[in-house]
């Protein structure tokens, strides 16, 4: 072979799925070097499985680099992420934890040393973490009402100190992915109180600056899945808000260019999954903004051929775990619209389907974080809609659905192990707690729901 050098490698085959550690030799050729050859020494690869991933990004570390190019978005085995000399060390841990929902991965064979073969053992095992706090937002009396989750009943019971006060008029609340930080906007002074989160108690202490100034009547907060970000939707600006979070802290910074302009009383937004997107729901002019979210600053670009059209008087929004599709509640309209959205671009396309029926006047609406099924609250008829989740987006109403709730539940959420719904109930002043049926998503009342909150419960969330 003079003059001449040769290699071959196994490649990923077109289709398979990214994201664990299968591994491939690398088949080495011959280097041509004058008269001669001589053969460089072969490299092999390191790889696995991942099992029980239901959450997004994952990601996972070789002697504490981060591993590229791999999106474990899946269960599987899958090729190669990398290859190496005989002789050289490896130690795979796991460096981001899944989120939406909260997983814990851990990974098993994932120390060693390469011989003359592949390894091929490694596996990395995640499980979705069950609630452990449930939070209420009360816009009557001005509180969070806070309360421990029993992860095998769903029962609630108060944490000690609870209710935790907040602003004027709070009308929404989000938890960071990570735990660590819970934010609620108060409408009526136009400020985001944020507290941080003991993760032994659940009690909430509030950060030092808060609260922080945001655009006025601010009404719905969504924070993306890195815990960077939060974005904050200003109903009488029409805007939606940008901050950076203080990891350290939970202190909020506003991001550069913020607000951004998006429709008629902006009521209420959510982040895609993949953190890439932020949608916006228009409550006046029945409208969706959709917005590319810059991964680096946290700023926004309005998405190609924004806003949508969506139902009237849209007040929930939220994207499915497949980040696939995105679904409305349209209070006046009282129905869901579904839209698929397009993965490269954010730009959202209605379901031919949609939309989809539902109560009077459906208000809060959630996906449950397995992707099997979609509930919304009806404030009008008291009750809540719940419907299976196809796999191409398309909604079928459960049986026995809808399903009685309190006085004019005014929100909902589902755990992350997609075990329980809770749903607040604003003019009877409760929280209302049921067992999701596995495989049917029937919901069953919970042994002593429902449970006392403050006045007029407007928002919950719920963090592991």
């Amino acid at each position: 072979m003079t003059g001449n050098t040769l290699w071959s490698r196994a490649r990923q085959p077109p289709g398979v799925l990214r994201g664990a550690l299968l591994i491939v030799l690398i088949v080495t050729g011959c280097h041509g070097g004058g008269n001669g050859c001589f053969c460089s020494p072969p490299t092999y690869g390191i790889g696995g499985t991942v099992n029980g991933l239901v959450g997004s990004r994952l990601s996972l570390k070789n002697n504490g680099v981060t591993l590229t190019g791999i999106g474990y978005a899946a269960n599987g085995t899958y090729p190669a992420f990398d290859y190496y000399l005989p002789g050289t060390p490896y130690s795979i841990t796991v460096g981001t934890q899944p989120t939406n929902p909260s997983q814990t991965c851990v990974v098993a064979n994932g120390t060693g040393t390469l011989g003359d073969s592949n390894v091929t053992n490694i596996m990395v095992t995640c499980t979705t973490n069950p609630a452990r706090f449930v939070y209420v937002v009360s816009s009557g009396s001005n509180d969070i009402s806070a309360y421990t989750a029993d992860t095998t009943s769903g029962a609630l019971t108060p944490i000690p100190d609870s209710p935790f006060s907040v602003g004027n008029g709070p009308d929404s609340i989000a938890v960071d992915p990570s735990g660590k930080f819970a934010y609620v906007p108060n409408k009526v002074d136009s400020t985001i109180s944020a507290f941080t989160i003991d993760r032994g108690t659940g009690a909430l202490v509030a950060v030092s600056g808060t609260p922080f100034a945001t655009g006025p009547a601010p009404t719905s907060i969504a924070i993306d899945p890195s815990s960077s970000f939060v974005y904050v939707t200003s109903g009488s600006a029409g805007t939606v808000s940008a901050y950076t979070i203080t990891a350290s802290t939970g202190a909020l910074k506003p991001v550069t260019g913020s607000p951004f302009a998006a429709g008629a009383a902006a009521s209420s937004v959510t982040v895609d999954p993949s953190g890439m997107f932020v949608y916006v729901a228009n409550q006046a002019d029945a409208t969706i903004s959709a917005f590319a979210l810059d991964t680096s600053s946290g700023a926004l670009t309005m998405v190609s051929g924004s806003p949508f059209p969506t139902g009237t008087d849209p007040r929930s929004l939220s994207v499915d775990p497949s980040d696939q599709y995105l679904y409305v509640a349209n209070a006046t309209s009282n129905n869901l619209s579904a839209f698929s959205i397009s993965g490269g671009t954010g730009a959202i396309t209605a379901l031919s389907a949609s939309p989809f029926l539902a109560g009077t006047s459906p208000i809060s609406l959630a996906v449950d974080p397995l992707g099997n099924f979609v509930y919304v609250t009806n404030q009008g008829s008291n009750n809540t809609s719940a419907y299976a989740l196809g796999s191409d987006g398309i909604l079928s109403a459960l049986a026995g659905s809808p399903f009685a709730a309190g006085g004019e539940p005014s929100a909902v959420a589902v755990d992350p192990t997609g075990s329980f719904l809770y749903i607040a109930n604003a003019s009877s002043g409760n929280v209302s707690v049921f067992a999701i049926t596995a495989g049917t998503g029937v919901l069953t009342v919970v042994n002593g729901s429902p449970y006392t909150a403050g006045g007029l419960p407007s928002a919950i969330a719920i963090s592991d």
